[in-house]
């Protein structure tokens, strides 16, 4: 049975893929910044958990809180076969040079520093006990997109591509395996902050449901034995073809 540590799993995706790992079987830590997203996530997952699944508050800008984060899901569980750096946050929807300095900090250290902070600790503790994967999560961004008032956000997962594929190479000396997630455009509420009528159309076309997305994800990350694995779901075929189908049919992903 594997045991599975997602950060930022209160909501969103990352909530999905700790309700598709319970009912794939295995036990599953979750994670938010406050102690009342943690219990409310873990009293909804109760319907599926059987006592598998278990929380922490943490915040990901700290070492500290995820070190203590680590500690806790190895004593829970005795054993973390895979870490997921899932926390982020979006940017304001402002030019680089209208956001305030709190506003810009506090997306790099979520973001990024998060990504850092939480790799290091699991690949510390995985070293540890001798094995375990790591995956970081791509977003806008990751492939070299760029658009206006998405510096920052954008800027952060850039980094954390370059990051994880750079560290895939420096773990080929050890027995840790480490990659990354692209789930394209999921219905989350950081998605649903940057809709309007401009970008409705074309996130009906390329995006889905956290449901879909969460359980595709889950199975590749579970039946993945490789190192600097790429686990993609909105790959340039599917592209194509969602757009070819657009003509012939209509979707809202925000029902």
């Amino acid at each position: 049975m594997k045991h599975i540590v997602i950060t930022g799993s209160t909501r969103g995706i990352g909530y999905g893929m700790a309700e598709e790992f319970l009912r794939a079987g295995c036990r599953v830590i979750i994670n938010g910044r406050t102690e009342d997203s943690v219990q409310q996530a873990l009293a909804s997952l109760e319907k599926i958990a059987s006592g598998q699944a278990d929380g922490m508050a943490a915040r990901v800008d700290s070492r500290e809180d995820l070190e203590r984060l680590w500690d806790y899901a190895s004593a829970k569980f005795g054993k973390i076969d895979i870490w997921i750096n899932n926390a982020g946050i979006d940017q304001e929807k402002k030019y680089f040079w209208e956001l305030g300095q709190k506003e810009y900090e506090q997306v790099i250290q979520t973001n990024l520093l998060g990504t850092f902070h939480g790799s290091h600790v699991a690949f510390n503790g995985m070293l540890r006990q001798g094995f375990g994967q790591i995956f970081n999560m791509e977003g806008f961004g990751s492939n070299g997109m760029m658009r206006e008032k998405l510096t920052i956000y954008g800027t952060s997962k850039s980094a954390i591509s370059y990051f994880t594929r750079s560290l895939a190479i420096e773990a080929e000396k050890t027995n840790i395996k480490v990659g990354v997630l692209s789930p394209g455009m999921v219905a989350t509420d950081l998605l649903r902050k940057s809709l309007n009528e401009k970008n409705r159309k074309i996130y009906n076309i390329l995006g889905d449901k956290v449901g879909p997305v969460a359980y595709f994800l889950v199975r590749e990350i579970l039946k993945n034995d490789k190192n600097n694995a790429n686990i993609r779901w909105l790959t340039g075929p599917k592209v194509m073809g969602r757009f070819i189908k657009s003509v012939f049919r209509k979707r809202d992903i925000f029902q």
